[in-house]
């Protein structure tokens, strides 16, 4: 978050663990996301849209040498103010299964 500007609008996606799942050919990567707004239901509005975007668009996807095969929530999006920069922070987690090429 060293680049974040207090005000500005801003997504973050950080991974936060995973597994192999079959030896050689199916790994999941957990990955936070983190919205950042100045307005509350704005916030809460972009990190739901985050969500489903995450969820339905990326299965399928091919992404660099790794084929998307599934995602799947962890963790709902809830609410997390900043207490430094006093801006609503909404975060949420996901699992993403994918299979290297």
């Amino acid at each position: 978050m060293t680049e974040h500007v207090s005000g500005d609008t801003c997504i973050y996606l950080e991974t936060s663990g995973g597994y192999r799942v079959v030896r050689d050919s199916e790994d999941c990567s957990h990955v936070e996301y983190d919205v950042y707004h100045v307005d509350r239901k704005a916030c809460v509005d972009l990190a739901l849209l985050v969500r489903e975007k995450l969820l339905e668009d990326l299965p399928g996807k091919s992404v660099g040498e790794a084929l998307v095969l599934d995602v799947r929530d962890i963790a709902v999006p809830r609410y997390y103010p900043d207490d430094s920069s006093r801006e609503h922070m909404y975060g949420g987690e996901i699992a993403v299964f994918y299979k290297s090429s």
